[in-house]
């Protein structure tokens, strides 16, 4: 069963830098946070972007590097993982 997927702005503060952040919400639950990569340390090519700074649960991605574009591409990509947890938990009953 999808769920709801939202996004609440919160400031974050890494080293002076990427302070525009994003909680995801899955249902109201906390599942991702994304920072926007505005610092001059970052690639310019991915300025603008939104890193995944930390994933909870099947967002969990600590051993990836997972960007999006914009942070509603995050939704689909939360909403992928939560899905295939829900489709391993109908196939073993």
């Amino acid at each position: 069963m999808p769920k709801m997927i939202t996004f609440q702005a919160i400031p974050i503060l890494i080293d002076g830098h990427d302070t525009q952040g994003q909680l995801v919400l899955a249902d109201g639950e906390l599942t991702a946070v994304l920072a926007r990569l505005d610092g001059d340390a970052h690639d310019p090519k991915m300025k603008g972007w939104w890193h995944l700074e930390a994933g909870f649960g099947r967002c969990d991605a600590a051993k990836s590097l997972v960007v999006f574009k914009t942070f509603e591409e995050a939704g689909p990509w939360v909403q992928a993982r939560l899905d295939n947890v829900y489709s391993l938990r109908q196939a073993n009953g």
